[in-house]
């Protein structure tokens, strides 16, 4: 029996959902045939929404073109480009096309994408939107009014993983109480403090699906190191990519390696490989999640 994401995250089956981006324009077919590798082998695809304030075309549009080539789309919506007007909008269109999965977020700043000109809305946190998917779900907007209908979403929300960071830790629970269903989170490189969130938040029912980006060059994890909050790539990862005659390879080995260590601490896996998904289904064979 075919079982939809939802029903997944109350089995007992270690998931994998892998992020993709829709394109930067009106021609989707590379975008679709990146998707198409992983048809019947990963459970969702998370759709992006301007991530890292690049603009590119929508994640509702997207992510139904996903649904109408037979995947099943997690459609991410942030607080940074629209009012609750037009958040409320989105959400009441995606669900009458077809969309049932969301992941909710706040989004990055937008100087620090292709548009820093561009003015930020942030009117409702990620909190609160969470709270306005709970009303739409009862049959009423976000000011009490009635829905001609309403919604049924299998809301997701996303967390960092630093277990000292006690504001975090209190965010994400005000996430849970507010309905979130799965928590998607920031990539994984140290498996120790990862092991140490889990066990700061093992009183939260929640499915954890630990976010994983693959190495490709040494450069890349400095890059994380230095410019993103929140990811610490550790010392002994770096020495490996130093080393290494082939760092794509070595990045491919260390995520697979992550993977053996993430089935026994999460429900599953989040694969962000920033670019295409063409070395996606190799690592899940290397990670022996898939057998030949």
């Amino acid at each position: 029996m075919h079982l939809n994401f939802r029903e997944k995250l109350n089995s007992s089956k270690f998931l994998v959902t892998a992020e993709i981006s829709p394109p930067k324009g009106t021609n989707f077919s590379v975008s679709l045939e990146d998707a198409s590798q992983l048809k019947g082998v990963i459970d969702a695809l998370n759709v992006t929404d301007n991530q890292c304030s690049m603009m590119h075309m929508s994640s509702l549009a997207f992510s139904k073109l996903l649904l109408d080539d037979g995947h099943e789309p997690i459609m991410q919506l942030t607080c940074r480009d629209r009012n609750r007007l037009g958040l409320q909008s989105d959400l009441l269109g995606a669900y009458a096309l077809g969309i049932r999965n969301i992941c909710l977020m706040t989004g990055d700043f937008p100087s620090c994408g292709d548009h820093p000109g561009s003015k930020p809305v942030y009117d409702l946190d990620s909190v609160q939107l969470l709270q306005l998917v709970r009303k739409l779900d009862s049959g009423i907007d976000f000011a009490e009014n009635k829905l001609t209908g309403g919604t049924s979403f299998c809301t997701g929300a996303v967390s960092g993983i630093n277990p000292a960071n006690p504001l975090q830790l209190i965010k994400l629970e005000k996430k849970v109480k507010c309905g979130a269903y799965f928590i998607q989170t920031q990539a994984v490189f140290d498996l120790g403090m990862f092991e140490e969130f889990m066990e700061a938040i093992n009183h939260l029912d929640v499915p954890v699906i630990a976010g994983l980006i693959p190495l490709k060059s040494l450069g890349m994890a400095e890059f994380m190191n230095r410019n993103i909050s929140g990811i610490s790539v550790p010392e002994e990862i770096i020495f490996r990519m130093r080393k290494a005659s082939n760092p794509m390879e070595e990045g491919l080995s260390i995520a697979s390696e992550a993977i053996s260590e993430l089935v026994k601490l999460s429900r599953g896996i989040h694969i962000m490989p920033i670019g295409s998904h063409k070395n996606t289904i190799r690592l899940l064979y290397m990670a022996r999640l898939l057998e030949k």
